[in-house]
Order: C-alpha cells, then sequence, then structure tokens
C-alpha cells in the first residue's frame, strides 16, 4: 500500500497560490495518529482554509480536515484536530521572525508521502490584493494562448 502512495500528492491546497505570495518553501512533517495516517493514505485530507500557527516555539496545523478512516472503531480520530508540524529549530525561528511582519502568513500547500512518512509542504506567504490576482489571471491566459498557438503550429508542419 506504501507503494502506491509514495511520491503522490494526496492534498492540495490550490486557492493558496490564487490568493498568496508563496516566498518561501519548507518541507516539515506532520505528528499523526494511527487512524490519521491511514486516512490521508486513502485521500481523505483537505487543506480548505487550514494555516500554520507559532505557539510556544512549536510549528503547528490548524483546519486541515483528515476524514474518519472507514475500518477505525471508537479510538478514530477527531477530523480537525490541531497538529504538530515538525521542522527544525533554526527553520522554526526563522518563520517565527518573517512570519510576524505584517502580511505575511503560514500557509500549507500539499500533503504527500515521503519514505513512509506524512510530509507537508508549508510556505511563507503575502497576502494578494484583488488587482493582483486579477494579473495574475490575465498572466496564465496569455500563457495558455501562447502555448495553445505553439501547438497549432506545430501541428501544421
Amino acid at each position: 500500500m506504501a507503494q502506491q502512495t509514495e511520491g503522490r500528492v494526496l492534498a492540495q491546497n490550490k486557492k493558496a497560490r490564487h490568493d498568496f505570495f508563496i516566498e518561501e518553501t519548507y518541507e516539515a512533517g506532520l505528528a499523526l495518529k494511527g487512524t490519521e495516517i491511514k486516512a490521508i493514505r486513502e485521500g481523505r485530507m483537505n487543506l480548505k482554509d487550514s494555516f500554520g500557527k507559532i505557539d510556544g516555539g512549536e510549528l503547528f496545523l490548524h483546519n486541515a480536515h483528515i476524514g474518519l478512516y472507514e475500518h477505525g472503531n471508537q479510538f478514530n480520530h477527531d477530523p480537525l484536530r490541531t497538529r504538530k508540524l515538525l521542522l527544525h529549530r533554526r527553520e522554526i525561528n526563522k518563520l517565527i521572525g518573517q512570519s510576524q511582519q505584517p502580511g505575511y502568513s503560514i500557509v500549507p500547500l500539499k500533503v504527500y508521502i515521503k519514505r513512509g512518512k506524512a510530509k507537508v509542504l508549508i510556505g511563507l506567504a503575502k497576502g494578494k490584493k484583488q488587482y493582483d490576482k486579477r494579473e495574475t489571471l490575465k498572466q496564465k491566459d496569455a500563457q495558455r494562448e501562447m502555448d495553445r498557438a505553439i501547438r497549432s503550429r506545430m501541428k501544421g508542419e
């Protein structure tokens, strides 16, 4: 079962790149309980509206939803439980300094399995204004049109 999920993105926060400029990314381990990792491997995780918060010198993931494991019993986990993110001390200290600046926050980008462990790619993010979001959409549309024109020209040759 681990072979199937290895390297595959199990959950992704697509809205994060739309709402924020991602300035730096960090790979963090995720402290989980028994049924949580099984549910994640089944693809029952949602990162929408989740965020990272530093509390007492440690980094925690809030509002990340991990659905209940089907084959779990009364020891099943709480879906919206606050989970600890595992980073090196120097990375946490760097995040503490950067995230306290106005307009910055810590946002999870995706969850994947690496060497049998659940990992979260978190980003130091600065919020976008509405006009920034429109500009990003314009750039994506222009790039899509250029790619489409190149492909149609390649087929014509």
